[in-house]
């Protein structure tokens, strides 16, 4: 191995370690509380080193966001892959989009700690356009093309996309769900009740969009 190949190994193994460091920092302590001179310490590098390989916190939260959203979009094309039926494709990538929400807590917090991502941040983030393709081309599916000339699919993935993070952000919160006593079974499945029963009626919606306009009779 040449000097050259050495010293890109040496900067892989540190970049490596550094976002290693990084993530079990965010996992044990919270994304918002970690910071640069903290990884350092951690590595034991100056806090140039760090710099030298990621601009500031920004940039290494922004590696954790692409990871995060390529692990989000293979879960739901691999959900999507086992089903035929578009709408059963679209309740399948919901249920895995919640699966993943709350499987892997950590990296939801960060990819939406500021809402849903921007077109700004998608430029950023390729992995975003495979998410948001891979429910887009379920929608399109469930209406035959020239049936609804109006049919805005871009739109409806946009609702299909809100009600997901608004219903996972609402449970994550634990808002929804009161301490009792009793009813102990059914207060933890409503969530996903609420989950099946929302994505029925947004594939009803899509589905009533399918059907033709009923022709005037004529005499």
């Amino acid at each position: 191995m040449g000097i050259t190949d050495r010293k890109q190994r040496q900067k892989e193994e540190v970049r490596a370690s550094i976002l290693d460091t990084a993530w079990q920092m965010v996992v044990t302590e919270g994304w918002h509380s970690f910071s640069i001179r903290k990884v350092a310490d951690a590595i034991e590098y100056s806090v140039p080193v760090i710099y030298s390989h990621f601009e500031n916190k920004d940039a290494i939260l922004l590696e954790f966001n692409r990871k995060g959203f390529q692990l989000l979009a293979e879960t739901l094309a691999q959900a999507k892959a086992g089903q035929p039926e578009p709408a059963n494709q679209i309740r399948a990538m919901g249920r895995a989009y919640w699966s993943f929400a709350f499987q892997n807590k950590e990296y939801y917090q960060l990819m939406f700690g500021l809402g849903i991502p921007t077109c700004e941040t998608a430029i950023k983030i390729p992995a975003l356009t495979n998410f948001s393709d891979v429910i887009t081309g379920s929608i399109i599916a469930m209406v035959p093309t020239g049936q609804k000339p109006n049919f805005d699919p871009w739109l409806k993935y946009q609702s299909f996309w809100s009600m997901l993070h608004g219903l996972v952000s609402i449970n994550m919160t634990s808002l929804s769900r009161p301490e009792r006593s009793d009813e102990n079974d059914h207060r933890e499945a409503l969530p996903e009740q609420v989950l099946e029963d929302v994505m029925c009626s947004f594939i009803r919606g899509i589905q009533a969009a399918e059907q033709p306009a009923e022709q005037p009779k004529t005499s």
